[in-house]
Protein backbone atom coordinates (compact mmCIF):
# COMPACT_ATOMS: atom_id res chain seq x y z
CA UNK A 1 0.00 0.00 0.00
CA UNK A 2 0.69 3.78 -0.25
CA UNK A 3 1.93 5.99 2.36
CA UNK A 4 0.76 9.05 0.93
CA UNK A 5 -0.84 10.72 -1.90
CA UNK A 6 2.92 11.17 -3.41
CA UNK A 7 3.82 7.48 -3.46
CA UNK A 8 0.61 6.93 -5.26
CA UNK A 9 1.05 9.37 -8.28
CA UNK A 10 4.88 8.02 -8.22
CA UNK A 11 3.31 4.51 -8.92
CA UNK A 12 0.89 5.81 -11.52
CA UNK A 13 3.40 7.48 -13.22
CA UNK A 14 5.86 3.85 -13.02
CA UNK A 15 2.49 1.82 -14.16
CA UNK A 16 2.06 4.21 -16.99
CA UNK A 17 -1.58 5.42 -16.04
CA UNK A 18 -0.59 9.02 -15.20
CA UNK A 19 -0.51 12.09 -17.94
CA UNK A 20 1.42 14.84 -16.85
CA UNK A 21 0.05 18.29 -18.08
CA UNK A 22 3.39 21.04 -17.90
CA UNK A 23 1.83 24.06 -19.80
CA UNK A 24 -0.55 26.11 -17.92
CA UNK A 25 -4.07 25.27 -17.79
CA UNK A 26 -7.16 27.05 -15.53
CA UNK A 27 -9.05 25.44 -12.92
CA UNK A 28 -11.86 27.99 -13.88
CA UNK A 29 -13.52 25.45 -16.34
CA UNK A 30 -10.26 24.45 -18.52
CA UNK A 31 -9.40 21.77 -16.34
CA UNK A 32 -12.89 20.40 -15.70
CA UNK A 33 -13.12 20.02 -19.65
CA UNK A 34 -9.83 18.37 -19.68
CA UNK A 35 -10.80 15.46 -17.27
CA UNK A 36 -14.05 15.38 -18.70
CA UNK A 37 -12.97 14.30 -22.17
CA UNK A 38 -10.41 12.29 -20.67
CA UNK A 39 -12.61 10.01 -18.34
CA UNK A 40 -15.09 9.17 -21.45
CA UNK A 41 -12.12 8.14 -23.35
CA UNK A 42 -11.62 4.19 -23.73
CA UNK A 43 -11.33 2.49 -20.30
CA UNK A 44 -11.82 6.09 -18.02
CA UNK A 45 -8.26 7.74 -19.76
CA UNK A 46 -4.99 8.07 -17.46
CA UNK A 47 -4.85 9.81 -14.24
CA UNK A 48 -4.18 13.67 -14.38
CA UNK A 49 -1.47 15.73 -12.67
CA UNK A 50 -1.47 19.46 -14.43
CA UNK A 51 1.57 20.43 -12.98
CA UNK A 52 0.89 24.13 -13.40
CA UNK A 53 -2.22 25.15 -13.01
CA UNK A 54 -2.74 28.71 -14.06
CA UNK A 55 -2.49 31.52 -11.50
CA UNK A 56 -1.37 28.80 -8.57
CA UNK A 57 1.88 27.06 -7.34
CA UNK A 58 0.18 23.80 -6.17
CA UNK A 59 -0.39 20.86 -8.98
CA UNK A 60 -3.77 19.81 -8.63
CA UNK A 61 -4.15 15.87 -9.29
CA UNK A 62 -7.06 14.33 -10.70
CA UNK A 63 -9.20 11.55 -12.08
CA UNK A 64 -7.09 9.37 -9.92
CA UNK A 65 -9.63 6.46 -9.13
CA UNK A 66 -11.09 6.82 -12.91
CA UNK A 67 -10.34 2.99 -14.31
CA UNK A 68 -10.76 -0.32 -12.69
CA UNK A 69 -7.21 -0.96 -12.47
CA UNK A 70 -6.09 1.96 -10.40
CA UNK A 71 -9.09 1.83 -8.35
CA UNK A 72 -7.60 -1.90 -7.71
CA UNK A 73 -4.32 -0.19 -7.42
CA UNK A 74 -5.67 2.22 -5.07
CA UNK A 75 -7.03 -0.27 -2.49
CA UNK A 76 -3.88 -2.96 -3.27
CA UNK A 77 -5.43 -5.80 -4.52
CA UNK A 78 -5.71 -6.80 -8.20
CA UNK A 79 -9.73 -7.30 -8.69
CA UNK A 80 -12.41 -5.78 -6.56
CA UNK A 81 -13.36 -9.24 -5.88
CA UNK A 82 -10.47 -10.69 -4.22
CA UNK A 83 -11.18 -7.46 -1.30
CA UNK A 84 -14.75 -8.72 -1.57
CA UNK A 85 -13.23 -12.46 -0.56
CA UNK A 86 -10.97 -11.01 2.34
CA UNK A 87 -14.19 -9.14 3.60
CA UNK A 88 -16.11 -12.56 3.05
CA UNK A 89 -13.43 -14.13 5.21
CA UNK A 90 -12.88 -11.78 8.03
CA UNK A 91 -16.79 -11.63 8.30
CA UNK A 92 -17.09 -15.42 8.73
CA UNK A 93 -14.60 -16.50 10.97
CA UNK A 94 -14.19 -20.36 11.54
CA UNK A 95 -13.56 -21.81 14.92
CA UNK A 96 -10.09 -23.76 14.65
CA UNK A 97 -10.34 -27.51 14.76
CA UNK A 98 -6.64 -28.08 15.78
CA UNK A 99 -3.09 -25.92 15.96
CA UNK A 100 -2.77 -25.66 12.15
CA UNK A 101 -6.32 -24.03 11.72
CA UNK A 102 -5.33 -21.60 14.43
CA UNK A 103 -2.21 -20.58 12.95
CA UNK A 104 -3.86 -20.00 9.51
CA UNK A 105 -5.99 -17.21 11.59
CA UNK A 106 -3.53 -15.48 12.56
CA UNK A 107 -3.63 -13.12 9.33
CA UNK A 108 -7.25 -12.90 9.74
CA UNK A 109 -6.81 -11.71 13.55
CA UNK A 110 -3.49 -9.53 12.59
CA UNK A 111 -6.22 -7.94 9.93
CA UNK A 112 -8.36 -7.11 13.08
CA UNK A 113 -5.78 -5.42 14.29
CA UNK A 114 -4.88 -2.75 11.46
CA UNK A 115 -8.35 -1.55 11.83
CA UNK A 116 -8.18 0.53 14.78
CA UNK A 117 -6.58 4.41 14.38
CA UNK A 118 -4.22 5.33 16.42
CA UNK A 119 -3.23 9.28 17.56
CA UNK A 120 0.50 10.20 16.54
CA UNK A 121 2.38 13.69 17.92
CA UNK A 122 3.21 15.29 14.37
CA UNK A 123 2.35 14.25 10.77
CA UNK A 124 3.43 15.84 7.49
CA UNK A 125 0.32 17.74 7.13
CA UNK A 126 1.62 20.38 9.69
CA UNK A 127 4.77 21.08 7.90
CA UNK A 128 3.64 24.33 7.93
CA UNK A 129 0.57 25.92 10.45
CA UNK A 130 -1.20 28.95 8.65
CA UNK A 131 -3.17 30.35 11.80
CA UNK A 132 -4.35 32.94 9.47
CA UNK A 133 -4.63 30.93 6.53
CA UNK A 134 -6.78 30.92 3.58
CA UNK A 135 -8.12 29.50 0.36
CA UNK A 136 -6.83 31.65 -1.88
CA UNK A 137 -3.57 29.71 -2.31
CA UNK A 138 -5.34 26.06 -3.45
CA UNK A 139 -6.45 25.68 -7.19
CA UNK A 140 -9.59 24.91 -6.29
CA UNK A 141 -11.93 24.27 -9.74
CA UNK A 142 -15.12 25.77 -11.33
CA UNK A 143 -16.30 22.79 -12.53
CA UNK A 144 -19.12 23.95 -15.19
CA UNK A 145 -19.79 27.38 -16.40
CA UNK A 146 -23.49 27.83 -14.34
CA UNK A 147 -21.85 26.47 -11.28
CA UNK A 148 -22.70 28.88 -8.30
CA UNK A 149 -18.91 29.17 -7.77
CA UNK A 150 -15.89 27.38 -7.33
CA UNK A 151 -15.94 23.90 -5.46
CA UNK A 152 -13.84 21.52 -3.40
CA UNK A 153 -15.37 18.04 -4.54
CA UNK A 154 -12.98 15.50 -3.23
CA UNK A 155 -12.93 16.62 0.76
CA UNK A 156 -12.55 14.48 4.35
CA UNK A 157 -14.98 16.13 5.91
CA UNK A 158 -14.25 15.41 9.65
CA UNK A 159 -16.93 15.92 12.58
CA UNK A 160 -18.20 14.15 16.09
CA UNK A 161 -21.54 13.92 17.48
CA UNK A 162 -21.35 16.63 20.54
CA UNK A 163 -23.26 14.17 22.59
CA UNK A 164 -21.79 10.48 22.01
CA UNK A 165 -17.81 11.83 20.68
CA UNK A 166 -18.77 9.47 17.59
CA UNK A 167 -16.67 10.37 15.01
CA UNK A 168 -18.17 10.28 10.94
CA UNK A 169 -16.18 11.29 8.07
CA UNK A 170 -17.59 11.85 4.68
CA UNK A 171 -17.39 13.61 1.32
CA UNK A 172 -19.49 17.11 1.06
CA UNK A 173 -19.30 19.54 -1.81
CA UNK A 174 -17.84 22.81 -0.52
CA UNK A 175 -18.53 25.64 -2.70
CA UNK A 176 -15.88 28.63 -1.40
CA UNK A 177 -17.75 31.94 -0.87
CA UNK A 178 -14.70 33.78 0.08
CA UNK A 179 -11.46 33.43 1.07
CA UNK A 180 -12.25 31.92 4.82
CA UNK A 181 -16.09 30.81 4.13
CA UNK A 182 -17.97 27.96 2.38
CA UNK A 183 -20.61 26.12 1.76
CA UNK A 184 -21.53 22.50 3.32
CA UNK A 185 -23.04 20.50 1.59
CA UNK A 186 -24.71 18.15 4.38
CA UNK A 187 -27.72 16.14 2.23
CA UNK A 188 -30.04 14.97 5.57
CA UNK A 189 -29.72 11.59 5.24
CA UNK A 190 -25.39 11.55 5.79
CA UNK A 191 -23.81 11.38 9.30
CA UNK A 192 -22.25 14.96 9.35
CA UNK A 193 -26.04 16.48 9.17
CA UNK A 194 -26.86 14.56 12.14
CA UNK A 195 -23.75 16.04 13.57
CA UNK A 196 -25.44 19.44 12.81
CA UNK A 197 -28.60 18.74 13.75
CA UNK A 198 -27.24 17.73 17.40
CA UNK A 199 -25.53 21.03 17.65
CA UNK A 200 -28.16 22.76 16.55
CA UNK A 201 -30.24 21.12 18.98
CA UNK A 202 -27.69 22.01 21.59
CA UNK A 203 -26.94 25.80 20.61
CA UNK A 204 -23.39 24.92 20.34
CA UNK A 205 -20.29 25.34 17.77
CA UNK A 206 -19.66 22.05 15.71
CA UNK A 207 -16.04 22.12 14.77
CA UNK A 208 -14.96 21.01 11.52
CA UNK A 209 -11.14 19.90 9.83
CA UNK A 210 -11.46 19.14 6.13
CA UNK A 211 -8.52 16.88 5.43
CA UNK A 212 -7.50 17.32 1.23
CA UNK A 213 -5.73 14.41 -0.19
CA UNK A 214 -3.91 11.47 1.79
CA UNK A 215 -3.39 7.82 0.78
CA UNK A 216 -5.55 6.82 -1.85
CA UNK A 217 -7.51 3.96 0.47
CA UNK A 218 -8.80 6.85 2.74
CA UNK A 219 -10.71 9.13 0.55
CA UNK A 220 -12.77 6.12 -1.01
CA UNK A 221 -13.25 5.30 2.90
CA UNK A 222 -14.72 8.63 3.15
CA UNK A 223 -17.11 8.19 0.19
CA UNK A 224 -17.85 4.94 1.17
CA UNK A 225 -21.98 3.92 2.71
CA UNK A 226 -20.33 3.00 5.58
CA UNK A 227 -23.25 1.71 8.43
CA UNK A 228 -24.22 4.96 10.98
CA UNK A 229 -22.03 5.15 13.65
CA UNK A 230 -19.20 2.58 12.22
CA UNK A 231 -16.36 4.94 12.17
CA UNK A 232 -14.98 5.24 8.63
CA UNK A 233 -11.17 4.60 9.79
CA UNK A 234 -12.28 1.36 9.91
CA UNK A 235 -12.59 0.62 6.55
CA UNK A 236 -9.41 2.52 5.82
CA UNK A 237 -6.97 0.60 7.84
CA UNK A 238 -8.51 -2.55 6.73
CA UNK A 239 -8.23 -1.47 3.02
CA UNK A 240 -4.39 0.11 4.21
CA UNK A 241 -3.17 -3.45 6.12
CA UNK A 242 -2.41 -1.63 8.73
CA UNK A 243 -3.73 1.52 11.39
CA UNK A 244 -4.53 4.87 10.35
CA UNK A 245 -2.29 7.90 12.11
CA UNK A 246 -4.15 10.85 13.07
CA UNK A 247 -3.04 13.80 14.21
CA UNK A 248 -4.95 16.54 16.42
CA UNK A 249 -5.53 19.74 14.69
CA UNK A 250 -3.97 22.63 16.08
CA UNK A 251 -7.00 24.70 16.76
CA UNK A 252 -9.55 22.47 17.31
CA UNK A 253 -10.60 19.41 19.03
CA UNK A 254 -10.50 17.04 16.02
CA UNK A 255 -7.82 14.54 14.62
CA UNK A 256 -6.83 14.34 10.80
CA UNK A 257 -4.59 12.14 9.12
CA UNK A 258 -1.20 12.34 9.31
CA UNK A 259 -0.41 11.84 5.85
CA UNK A 260 -3.20 14.64 4.55
CA UNK A 261 -1.71 16.86 1.79
CA UNK A 262 -4.07 19.74 3.42
CA UNK A 263 -6.12 20.60 6.36
CA UNK A 264 -9.27 23.33 6.96
CA UNK A 265 -9.63 23.68 10.19
CA UNK A 266 -12.93 25.44 11.65
CA UNK A 267 -16.41 25.21 12.13
CA UNK A 268 -20.23 25.59 11.89
CA UNK A 269 -22.69 27.70 13.59
CA UNK A 270 -25.67 26.98 14.70
CA UNK A 271 -28.39 28.34 12.69
CA UNK A 272 -26.26 30.01 9.96
CA UNK A 273 -27.25 28.92 6.22
CA UNK A 274 -26.42 30.23 3.07
CA UNK A 275 -27.29 29.39 -0.44
CA UNK A 276 -25.26 27.32 -1.91
CA UNK A 277 -25.57 25.85 -5.85
CA UNK A 278 -26.45 24.87 -8.45
CA UNK A 279 -23.72 22.65 -8.84
CA UNK A 280 -23.10 20.15 -12.07
CA UNK A 281 -23.66 17.00 -10.39
CA UNK A 282 -23.22 13.06 -10.82
CA UNK A 283 -26.42 13.42 -12.36
CA UNK A 284 -25.69 14.83 -15.25
CA UNK A 285 -27.78 17.67 -14.75
CA UNK A 286 -27.18 20.99 -12.26
CA UNK A 287 -28.68 20.47 -9.12
CA UNK A 288 -30.70 23.48 -7.68
CA UNK A 289 -29.54 25.97 -5.31
CA UNK A 290 -31.06 26.00 -1.24
CA UNK A 291 -29.62 26.71 1.58
CA UNK A 292 -26.78 25.29 3.31
CA UNK A 293 -24.38 25.43 6.49
CA UNK A 294 -21.80 27.59 6.32
CA UNK A 295 -18.32 25.91 7.46
CA UNK A 296 -15.98 28.95 8.79
CA UNK A 297 -12.09 28.41 8.11
CA UNK A 298 -9.78 28.91 11.40
CA UNK A 299 -6.23 27.60 10.36
CA UNK A 300 -5.02 26.27 7.16
CA UNK A 301 -1.79 23.66 7.70
CA UNK A 302 -0.26 21.91 4.69
CA UNK A 303 2.71 20.14 3.99
CA UNK A 304 5.58 21.88 2.24
CA UNK A 305 4.93 20.92 -1.16
CA UNK A 306 1.35 19.71 -1.29
CA UNK A 307 -1.19 18.32 -3.81
CA UNK A 308 -4.14 19.23 -4.41
CA UNK A 309 -6.55 16.46 -4.93
CA UNK A 310 -9.85 17.08 -6.70
CA UNK A 311 -12.63 15.12 -8.97
CA UNK A 312 -15.30 16.17 -11.11
CA UNK A 313 -18.44 14.80 -11.41
CA UNK A 314 -21.25 14.95 -14.32
CA UNK A 315 -22.74 12.97 -17.15
CA UNK A 316 -21.59 9.66 -16.57
CA UNK A 317 -19.28 7.27 -16.82
CA UNK A 318 -16.82 9.57 -15.22
CA UNK A 319 -14.30 9.10 -12.18
CA UNK A 320 -16.77 8.32 -9.13
CA UNK A 321 -18.37 5.51 -11.20
CA UNK A 322 -15.12 3.59 -10.05
CA UNK A 323 -15.80 4.62 -6.51
CA UNK A 324 -19.02 3.71 -6.48
CA UNK A 325 -18.25 0.39 -8.14
CA UNK A 326 -15.43 -0.16 -5.57
CA UNK A 327 -18.58 0.21 -2.43
CA UNK A 328 -20.74 -2.33 -4.42
CA UNK A 329 -18.24 -5.10 -4.32
CA UNK A 330 -16.59 -4.38 -0.88
CA UNK A 331 -20.12 -4.48 0.59
CA UNK A 332 -22.07 -7.48 -1.25
CA UNK A 333 -20.20 -9.78 1.20
CA UNK A 334 -21.69 -7.25 4.17
CA UNK A 335 -25.09 -6.96 2.63
CA UNK A 336 -25.36 -10.96 2.08
CA UNK A 337 -24.82 -10.87 6.47
CA UNK A 338 -28.65 -9.63 6.33
CA UNK A 339 -29.82 -10.73 3.00
CA UNK A 340 -28.01 -14.08 2.30
CA UNK A 341 -29.72 -15.06 -0.75
CA UNK A 342 -28.49 -12.33 -3.03
CA UNK A 343 -25.60 -13.96 -5.61
CA UNK A 344 -24.70 -10.48 -6.91
CA UNK A 345 -25.38 -6.86 -7.44
CA UNK A 346 -24.84 -4.18 -10.07
CA UNK A 347 -25.02 -0.55 -10.11
CA UNK A 348 -24.90 0.53 -13.65
CA UNK A 349 -22.89 4.32 -14.28
CA UNK A 350 -25.76 5.12 -16.70
CA UNK A 351 -28.01 4.27 -13.32
CA UNK A 352 -26.04 7.07 -11.09
CA UNK A 353 -25.95 4.71 -8.35
CA UNK A 354 -29.05 4.99 -6.64
CA UNK A 355 -31.44 5.57 -9.33
CA UNK A 356 -31.04 1.75 -11.18
CA UNK A 357 -29.91 -1.40 -8.49
CA UNK A 358 -29.83 -4.84 -10.77
CA UNK A 359 -29.68 -7.67 -8.18
CA UNK A 360 -29.80 -11.47 -8.98
CA UNK A 361 -30.91 -14.09 -6.38
CA UNK A 362 -31.69 -17.72 -5.08
CA UNK A 363 -35.38 -17.72 -5.53
CA UNK A 364 -36.56 -20.21 -2.77
CA UNK A 365 -40.41 -19.06 -2.36
CA UNK A 366 -43.39 -17.75 -3.96
CA UNK A 367 -42.84 -13.92 -3.76
CA UNK A 368 -39.18 -13.87 -2.63
CA UNK A 369 -37.81 -11.50 -5.66
CA UNK A 370 -40.35 -8.82 -3.71
CA UNK A 371 -39.04 -9.77 -0.24
CA UNK A 372 -35.79 -8.45 -1.82
CA UNK A 373 -36.92 -4.95 -3.39
CA UNK A 374 -38.42 -4.66 0.68
CA UNK A 375 -35.30 -5.33 2.08
CA UNK A 376 -33.58 -3.22 -0.36
CA UNK A 377 -35.10 -0.13 0.69
CA UNK A 378 -34.74 -0.77 4.59
CA UNK A 379 -30.59 -1.24 3.87
CA UNK A 380 -28.96 2.05 4.55
CA UNK A 381 -28.30 4.04 1.51
CA UNK A 382 -29.40 1.28 -0.51
CA UNK A 383 -33.20 2.87 0.64
CA UNK A 384 -32.69 5.85 -2.25
CA UNK A 385 -32.80 2.94 -4.85
CA UNK A 386 -35.09 4.39 -7.31
CA UNK A 387 -35.69 1.19 -9.42
CA UNK A 388 -34.70 -2.16 -8.43
CA UNK A 389 -34.49 -5.16 -10.63
CA UNK A 390 -34.28 -8.95 -9.55
CA UNK A 391 -33.50 -11.55 -11.73
CA UNK A 392 -32.68 -15.29 -11.46
CA UNK A 393 -28.89 -16.59 -10.17
CA UNK A 394 -28.28 -17.55 -13.40
CA UNK A 395 -28.42 -13.98 -14.99
CA UNK A 396 -25.59 -11.97 -15.26
CA UNK A 397 -26.34 -8.44 -13.78
CA UNK A 398 -22.67 -7.00 -15.12
CA UNK A 399 -23.71 -7.91 -18.86
CA UNK A 400 -26.86 -5.04 -19.02
CA UNK A 401 -27.23 -6.48 -22.78
CA UNK A 402 -28.16 -9.58 -20.45
CA UNK A 403 -30.30 -8.00 -17.84
CA UNK A 404 -32.27 -6.23 -20.67
CA UNK A 405 -33.10 -9.10 -22.76
CA UNK A 406 -33.91 -10.83 -19.53
CA UNK A 407 -36.53 -7.86 -18.24
CA UNK A 408 -37.90 -7.72 -21.64
CA UNK A 409 -39.00 -12.04 -22.04
CA UNK A 410 -39.78 -12.43 -18.01
CA UNK A 411 -41.80 -9.55 -17.27
CA UNK A 412 -45.76 -9.23 -17.66
CA UNK A 413 -46.10 -5.45 -16.71
CA UNK A 414 -49.17 -4.99 -14.58
CA UNK A 415 -48.25 -8.82 -12.61
CA UNK A 416 -44.42 -8.52 -11.89
CA UNK A 417 -43.55 -4.63 -11.03
CA UNK A 418 -44.74 -3.00 -7.67
CA UNK A 419 -44.65 0.89 -6.29
CA UNK A 420 -43.63 2.14 -3.18
CA UNK A 421 -43.39 5.41 -1.78
CA UNK A 422 -40.72 6.68 0.46
CA UNK A 423 -37.42 8.50 1.04
CA UNK A 424 -35.15 9.70 -2.03
CA UNK A 425 -32.13 11.08 -2.57
CA UNK A 426 -31.39 15.15 -2.06
CA UNK A 427 -30.47 14.70 -5.96
CA UNK A 428 -33.11 13.17 -7.05
CA UNK A 429 -34.97 15.56 -9.43
CA UNK A 430 -38.07 13.97 -11.11
CA UNK A 431 -39.79 13.59 -7.69
CA UNK A 432 -42.69 16.42 -6.78
CA UNK A 433 -41.41 16.42 -2.88
CA UNK A 434 -37.56 16.98 -2.31
CA UNK A 435 -36.33 13.94 -0.78
CA UNK A 436 -39.37 12.16 -0.88
CA UNK A 437 -41.10 10.27 -4.25
CA UNK A 438 -41.85 6.83 -5.58
CA UNK A 439 -39.28 3.86 -6.09
CA UNK A 440 -40.28 0.62 -8.68
CA UNK A 441 -39.28 -2.82 -7.89
CA UNK A 442 -39.72 -4.90 -11.07
CA UNK A 443 -39.81 -8.96 -10.96
CA UNK A 444 -37.76 -10.50 -13.98
CA UNK A 445 -37.46 -14.22 -12.46
CA UNK A 446 -39.22 -16.82 -13.62
CA UNK A 447 -42.66 -17.19 -12.46
CA UNK A 448 -43.65 -20.92 -10.92
CA UNK A 449 -47.15 -22.09 -10.57
CA UNK A 450 -47.09 -20.93 -6.74
CA UNK A 451 -47.10 -17.66 -7.75
CA UNK A 452 -50.13 -17.99 -10.26
CA UNK A 453 -48.07 -18.70 -13.54
CA UNK A 454 -49.87 -22.02 -14.64
CA UNK A 455 -48.52 -22.36 -18.19
CA UNK A 456 -44.69 -24.24 -18.81
CA UNK A 457 -41.53 -21.42 -18.44
CA UNK A 458 -39.77 -21.73 -21.61
CA UNK A 459 -36.37 -23.16 -21.80
CA UNK A 460 -33.35 -20.97 -22.98
CA UNK A 461 -31.75 -21.62 -26.11
CA UNK A 462 -28.37 -23.08 -25.62
CA UNK A 463 -26.07 -25.46 -27.42
CA UNK A 464 -24.38 -28.47 -26.46
CA UNK A 465 -21.52 -28.53 -23.97
CA UNK A 466 -19.18 -30.74 -26.53
CA UNK A 467 -20.46 -28.52 -29.61
CA UNK A 468 -19.80 -25.16 -27.41
CA UNK A 469 -16.00 -26.35 -27.07
CA UNK A 470 -15.47 -27.77 -30.82
CA UNK A 471 -17.41 -23.87 -32.16
CA UNK A 472 -14.65 -22.25 -29.20
CA UNK A 473 -11.81 -24.06 -31.13
CA UNK A 474 -12.63 -23.42 -34.78
CA UNK A 475 -13.59 -19.72 -34.00
CA UNK A 476 -10.20 -19.31 -32.91
CA UNK A 477 -8.44 -20.48 -35.52
CA UNK A 478 -10.40 -18.18 -38.01
CA UNK A 479 -10.11 -15.01 -36.06
CA UNK A 480 -5.71 -15.51 -36.06
CA UNK A 481 -6.67 -16.27 -39.64
CA UNK A 482 -8.79 -13.13 -40.04
CA UNK A 483 -6.53 -10.72 -37.59
CA UNK A 484 -3.13 -11.65 -39.94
Amino acid sequence: MYQDLNAFIDALDKERELARITEPVSPNLEICAVTDRVSKSPGGGPALLFEKPTGYDLPVAINLYGSMKRMCMALGVRTLDDLAREIEELTNPKIPTGMLDALKMLPTLGRLKDLMPKTVSSGSCQEVVQKNGTLEEIPILQCWPEDGGRYITLPMVFTKDPETGMRNIGTYRMQVYDERTTGMHWQRHKGGAQHYRVAERLGKRLPVAVALGSDPALPFAATAPMPEGLDELLLAGFLRHERVELVKCVTIDLEVPANAQIVLEGYVEPGERRREGPFGDHTGFYSYPDDYPVFHVTCVTRRRNPVYLTTIVGIPPMEDYYLGKASERIFLPLIRKTVPEIVDMHFPAEGIFHNLVIISIDKRYPGHARKIMNAVWGLGQLMFSKTVIVVDSDVDVQNLSQVAWIVGTHIDPERDIQFTRGPVDDLEDASDLPAYGTKMGIDATRKWPSEGFMRPWPKRIATTEAAGRRAGEIWERVRQGWKA
